[in-house]
């Protein structure tokens, strides 16, 4: 069955998310930023690719509801922290360093071809290595905090390490539209060898998980975790 919503083109493009993860896929399809743009309103981010809201929202209003997919507003902090690093960080941690080979191989070949390849690296090193940093902080500060909040029901201190790391998302999510522009969305040469094509491959798989990733923290984990420290 499609699902059924009082949200419109006024609410934010992570409402639509929230109360129905699968919409991402629409967001993605579009261009759309769900993650660190996610305060926009589903109009305001329309107008920004200059596309039609009525026609997403189409979209957004046929997408089916997955029993397979978790509605993480009904889980604990702890829960979603856990899940967080077992699903998101894991699996960044092996794909970051097979990014970077294939990125290192690719502008190796063909970098005096295609001279684009040094500046797509140049970004990626920087999005790869503040991601790590990020990731270390949110498993050794913030989430234990979280975690401390969900177990005790403590008033710890979280607003500072969360505006922190939602900056941090920022940075991490212009890399990564810079890294879709540079490669005209993942767009493989014609007559691209297959660790080009790989390489490509690899970058859109990172950008499509840490939009989730993201989205799952700035518009669900953090909230809750401000609200209820409070």
């Amino acid at each position: 069955m499609t699902a059924a919503t009082a949200l419109g083109a006024d609410n934010t493009v992570s409402q639509w998310v929230v109360e129905l993860p699968a919409r991402s896929r629409v967001f993605e399809k579009n261009g759309i930023d769900y993650c660190c743009g996610g305060k926009a309103t589903l109009r305001q981010a329309c107008a920004k690719r200059h596309i039609d809201p009525d026609a997403v929202m189409t979209e957004l209003l046929a997408v089916h509801h997955n029993a397979d997919q978790r509605d993480w507003n009904t889980a604990t902090l702890t829960e979603l922290a856990d899940h967080i690093e077992k699903t998101h960080h894991a699996w960044l941690k092996t794909e970051l360093p097979r990014a970077a080979m294939l990125l290192h191989r690719t502008n190796s070949v063909h970098g005096a071809h295609y001279s684009w390849l040094g500046e797509l690296k140049a970004i990626y090193d920087r999005f790869a290595a503040e991601m790590e940093a990020h990731m270390f902080k949110e498993e050794h500060i913030l989430f234990p905090r979280i975690r401390q909040i969900d177990a005790q029901g403590k008033m710890v201190e979280v607003d500072q390490p969360v505006a922190v790391m939602e900056h941090e998302h920022d940075r991490a999510g212009a890399d990564l539209e810079k890294m879709r522009s540079i490669t005209a969305g993942y767009t493989a040469p014609v007559g691209a060898c297959n660790t080009f094509r790989a390489m490509l491959d690899a970058l859109h798989e990172i950008e499509t998980d840490t939009h989730i990733h993201v989205h799952k923290e700035n518009n669900i984990l953090f909230p809750r975790a401000v609200a209820a420290a409070k």
